[in-house]
């Protein structure tokens, strides 16, 4: 009976998502949305976000994790420095209902002095969703904002050396 209900449950989170095509987004204003980060404090992207530049690994699923982390470690090895966001970002109203337990299973696999930096969007995730379409998934969703909004740089085919070094490229241009 357990596996029953929670089949049904996974169905329901993930049967309601509307689906959006994959478009780039570069040249374009990034949307005001709030989230909340792990430490449970409000934030408004991209108004509260402070820095010149900011990059933000938006992810759709769990599997996306992966692709995040690779991102992560790649920015930490090359010494990337850019101020940086994981944006969980989920659509509907079912993880909407199931908010703190989907928080709370990302706290317990996030290193606590991490959680300043995971922003999780439930009410604005179909709006970050549409805008950058969510085909595909388990691709992280890489976002380079400058402190206006303006998206300088997106990618959204998984980790690659190549788009590691272009958001490096404009970094090193702009300063």
């Amino acid at each position: 009976m357990k596996i029953i209900t929670l089949v049904f449950a996974l169905l329901l989170l993930t049967g309601c998502s509307t689906q959006y095509p994959n478009k780039d987004i570069t040249g374009q204003t990034f949307p005001t949305v709030v989230g909340q980060t792990l430490e449970k404090k409000p934030l408004t992207i991209p108004t509260d976000l402070t820095g010149d530049f900011t990059l933000l690994l938006i992810g759709y699923v769990q599997n996306s994790q992966f692709d995040i982390d690779r991102w992560l470690i790649a920015l930490d090895v090359t010494e990337t420095r850019v101020s940086v966001y994981e944006v969980p970002t989920i659509q509907g109203l079912f993880p909407q209902m199931f908010s703190t337990f989907i928080d709370n299973g990302m706290r317990a696999g996030i290193p606590k002095p991490l959680w300043k930096g995971v922003v999780t969007i439930y009410d604005d995730g179909e709006q970050i969703q549409a805008l950058t379409g969510n085909e595909n998934a388990a691709n992280t969703r890489v976002v380079l904002l400058n402190n206006k909004g303006e998206i300088l740089y997106f990618y959204d085919q998984g980790f690659a050396v190549n788009a590691l070094n272009e958001i490096r490229s404009i970094l090193a241009a702009q300063s």
